[in-house]
């Protein structure tokens, strides 16, 4: 069992959660995420890893209410456990494994979406870490789904948020904001890094294709054993067929077929929808139209 030591909910429907997981933490890195499951009997649910304490044999989740596990996962508290932990799973992010002199000559742009504040947190932490310069776009959509600013802030070297409604910050998408400070304000970037929704870095990456830079992109489709087995998140790179859990989960951008990507992440929408009416319905569901409210 992995202890649940803190749970918070950072806003709607997003939650933080600390985990007493040690193996994880002694040897995970930046790009990396692992694997929960609630129960003996529940989903494998694919988290990344958003911060981790070696000493203390720790490692923080968030995650977003999106189905019947999460919306499960979001009422656990602090002392409850996970059955298990899996992980470290997937690679590291790439500059990971590069010369550090050689990182240190690129200048980095991370751009998160939502959630994907998470993921990039890490990596903006160990390019603080190196004493390299990086800078930071956080973008959501209103300022009440805005997470993770404050920890992001510490870090980067240039702090650019940005909300879809303009209720906080910049007015317009990360979109936006890449092309002005490259366009109007003089920036110059070797590497974008965007993570976030899957429309999000489509967007990201045709932007990025016309500015003629290189961009990486965490994919994150649906996954069931995370060891490349199930086939579940194949993803086509060019011209080859990659498995996000094995041979990512980062990508080039500018090689992922979207069009493709999107389209199986929506295969498994309807059967999500059933499956969350049937835990939020309860003992009232009854045959899954979420209309008649069942046989009370």
């Amino acid at each position: 069992m992995y202890k649940i030591l803190e749970a918070e909910m950072l806003a709607d429907k997003i939650y933080r959660m600390v985990v007493e997981a040690p193996y994880v933490a002694r040897s995970c890195q930046p790009g990396e995420f692992l694997i929960v499951k609630m129960d003996e009997r529940g989903e494998r649910i694919p988290l990344t890893i958003c911060d981790f304490d070696r000493e203390k044999g720790t490692v923080d989740i968030i995650f977003q209410v999106v189905g019947a596990s999460t919306f499960r996962m979001a009422e656990l508290q602090a002392g409850d456990a996970f059955e298990d932990v899996v992980g470290p799973l997937g690679n590291p992010s790439d500059f990971i494994k590069e010369p550090l002199e050689e990182v240190k000559k690129k200048h980095y742009c991370f751009i998160a979406g939502g959630v994907g504040a998470a993921p990039i947190y890490p990596q903006v932490k160990w390019f603080h870490q190196q004493g390299i310069e990086c800078d930071v776009i956080l973008g959501t959509r209103t300022h009440d789904t805005l997470i993770m600013e404050k920890q992001l802030e510490a870090v980067a070297t240039n702090l650019y948020v940005c909300t879809d409604d303009g209720s906080y910050k910049a007015h317009g998408n990360v979109c936006v904001v890449l092309e002005d400070l490259v366009k109007n304000q003089g920036k110059h970037y070797d590497v974008v890094v965007a993570i976030g929704p899957m429309i999000m870095m489509k967007f990201v990456c045709q932007l990025t294709k016309d500015l003629n830079i290189p961009t990486i992109v965490s994919m994150n489709p649906i996954m069931v054993d995370g060891t490349g087995m199930c086939g579940a998140c194949r993803v086509q790179v060019g011209d080859q067929i990659k498995f996000a859990c094995v041979d990512g989960p980062e990508f080039d951008g500018h090689l992922i077929d979207w069009a493709l990507a999107m389209k199986r992440m929506n295969t498994y929408k309807s059967e999500e929808g059933r499956a969350m009416l049937k835990v939020q319905e309860g003992a009232t569901h009854h045959g899954g139209c979420g209309n008649c409210g069942g046989d009370k």
